[in-house]
């Protein structure tokens, strides 16, 4: 004979953007190392025992928060029936705070790797995987209006961009500007892929 399972209390994720986004601005503030989930739950006004039942470790709630930093909807990729008209149509200038901040915040995610080595796919494809599919989508796109080689390997060219950028902020701790971003396009991609 089996006992009924009573249901527990339904889980409420309307609060989940809060939560995320004070865990980005406690990882920018105290690093990874330094981040608690009590930090995070005063930030967001909500109770520990809410984001332990969301997210069982710390890390697993980071790889959330990043997730959610920037996603690329591919319906909504710009169309400006140019490659080089599409990239640089994708770069949207942020401020100076927020670029401070996604520096702080990536370089707490850069010592959460070191610590977890395990969690570096899934750190890719909250991190890398969004451009460079975006990337990708624009490649083939150009291939097959016949703007650039149909010969091309998309797959390397489209990680070009999000590996200089990630070498530009983690290791020479610049921050990423419009003006690198188009140097990255017309030094480098564009002329790798001409006919």
């Amino acid at each position: 004979m089996t006992s009924a399972v009573k249901p527990g209390r339904k889980r409420d994720h309307s609060r989940d953007p809060e939560i995320l986004d004070a865990t980005l601005d406690v990882l920018a503030e105290t690093g990874y190392d330094g981040m608690t989930l009590d930090q995070v739950a005063a930030r967001a006004k909500a109770g520990k025992a809410t984001l332990y039942r969301r997210w069982p470790s710390k890390a697993e709630l980071v790889i959330d928060a990043v997730g959610c930093m920037k996603k690329e909807d591919l319906a909504s990729l710009p169309d400006t029936g140019t490659l080089r008209g599409d990239l640089v149509a994708m770069i949207k200038p942020p401020t100076v705070v927020d670029a401070q901040r996604k520096l702080a915040i990536m370089s707490g995610v850069v010592s959460m790797l070191a610590k977890q080595p395990e969690l570096g796919d899934a750190l890719q494809a909250v991190m890398v995987e969004p451009r460079a599919n975006a990337n990708r989508f624009l490649l083939r796109r150009a291939i097959e209006r016949g703007e650039i080689r149909p010969d091309c390997d998309v797959d390397f060219l489209a990680l070009l961009a999000p590996s200089m950028t990630f070498y530009r902020t983690m290791i020479l701790r610049k921050p990423v500007d419009r003006d690198f971003l188009i140097s990255i396009i017309d030094e480098i991609l564009l002329p790798a892929v001409r006919l």
